[in-house]
């Protein structure tokens, strides 16, 4: 039996992301604001929003950003204005997995309001850590941009060490970075000292920046606050990697002089058939599961 799939806006991660799903055995995939795609995809459907017919949906794909907090979705390919309501999701049927890179409070309610299963793609570890690895070149590219020094032999901090702080922390020190982590559980600290690095208690922050080159954020919490950036050098560069609003107190950066940066998304600007990939080849994976266990 097939499986009809309704890819619904994205951003140029999704077309990497459609090609994987069409090597899904018996897929059809339908395509919702794709109209402007210069390109299209041979053997694919483009259907407008409102021909959905969504009691035969075994799936959809909503973009990295989901929706905002009224439902609209992003759709870069397209000027077509979709907005996904209460009413659209209780035409779903119950068995339909939809699939969004992250949520908020609207979907997390709508979907469960209509008993709909939602995955956030972003909070899985497996698309973490994988998305971790064009995270941090893409932090290596924007440090290369924005110094006039090599990463070899620079000072950088990188605070966190969850799944991208782990990989960000890993690549910096390969280059030849005298890299230092900051973070708040001891087996954490244990094990940035296991790898030859520095590791001090994210409390302590301040203690470094003095002597630091590159700051590098992974935390989304206030975190890199005045009294850190007061110690940094002027010659300092931060690239805060957090989500929106990130962890940096960017108007303290910038009365300082300091260059501060918010780096969102970058998988999808220096690796975005990558970060496609990663994607596609998670919700083939989940789909694939329920076909054989249904």
């Amino acid at each position: 039996m097939s499986q009809i799939i309704a890819v619904i806006g994205g951003d140029a991660r999704y077309l990497e992301l459609i090609r994987q799903l069409q090597t899904l055995p018996d897929a059809i995939i339908m395509l919702v604001g794709y109209d402007k795609l210069e390109q299209g995809f041979i053997g694919l459907k483009q259907v407008d929003f409102n021909e959905l017919e969504l009691d035969k949906l075994d799936a959809i794909v909503l973009p990295i950003t989901g929706t905002d907090s009224e439902g609209y979705v992003e759709t870069i390919f397209s000027d077509q204005t979709i907005q996904l309501t209460k009413e659209w999701f209780d035409r779903i049927k119950e068995s339909t997995i939809v699939f969004t890179g992250i949520s908020n409070d609207y979907l997390n309610a709508i979907s469960a309001n209509a008993a709909i299963s939602l995955i956030p793609l972003l909070d899985r570890d497996d698309v973490a850590i994988y998305n971790s690895i064009p995270t941090a070149e893409g932090a290596i590219m924007m440090a290369i941009e924005n110094t006039d020094y090599t990463i070899h032999s620079s000072r950088v901090i990188v605070t966190g060490f969850g799944r991208v702080g782990n990989t960000v922390a890993n690549k910096f020190s390969a280059l030849g970075a005298k890299v230092a982590v900051s973070a708040r559980n001891i087996k954490d600290l244990a094990r940035i000292n296991e790898m030859g690095l520095t590791a001090f208690p994210l409390e302590k922050l301040s203690d470094f920046t003095r002597e630091c080159d590159l700051l590098i954020n992974t935390i989304p919490a206030h975190v890199v606050d005045q009294k850190a950036i007061q110690q940094l050098p002027t010659s300092a560069v931060i690239i805060d990697l957090a989500s929106k609003p990130g962890g940096t107190d960017f108007e303290y950066a910038r009365k300082r002089g300091i260059k501060a940066i918010l780096a969102r998304s970058l998988p999808s600007i220096v690796a975005p058939k990558t970060a496609g990939k990663i994607l596609g080849d998670v919700v083939k994976q989940i789909l694939m599961e329920e076909r054989s266990t249904s």
